[in-house]
């Protein structure tokens, strides 16, 4: 095996650790986050990109990039949401083409109260796979990137 090969390998292996750690986490925080709050993961996403934007609001495409989904699928998981109340969509002043996509006071309502569920399931998932030894330096990583910004 060459050089290129092993670098190879050592991709795929990130890869492969990036994906089990975010398939650990995504399985808890979608069952944790229906059950509290009937939201899937994709949707608490959503609303707390929304939440941390000056005005409380985001261009569509924006959101779809922050979402990472497609435009279609960031459109019709904005009606599912804005059907719930939990968001609304605002022509955009200077150019009527845009679209903005706000929460609403009970998005922001909803959002406050399932945080703390979102961020103690993420620590204990987090803790958990700490002790996994394929996952330890991934999970060290994450906590290293947390600064004074992060919540």
């Amino acid at each position: 095996m060459g050089i290129g090969d092993d670098a190879v390998q050592v991709r795929a292996q990130g890869w492969r650790t990036l994906a089990s750690l975010h398939g650990m986490i995504d399985t808890r925080l979608e069952r944790a986050l229906t059950a509290s709050a009937g939201l899937s993961v994709v949707e608490y996403t959503v609303l707390d990109a929304l939440s941390r934007q000056d005005g409380w609001h985001m261009r569509m495409q924006q959101l779809a990039r922050a979402a990472a989904l497609s435009a279609s699928a960031t459109t019709r998981l904005v009606n599912r949401l804005e059907e719930r109340g939990l968001l609304t969509r605002i022509v955009c002043a200077d150019d009527r083409r845009g679209i903005y996509t706000e929460l609403t006071a009970a998005g922001r309502d909803l959002l406050e109260a399932v945080r703390p569920v979102h961020d103690e399931v993420l620590r204990e998932v987090l803790d958990e796979a700490s002790g996994v030894p394929e996952l330890t330096s991934l999970v060290r990583a994450l906590a290293e990137g947390e600064g004074p910004g992060s919540r």
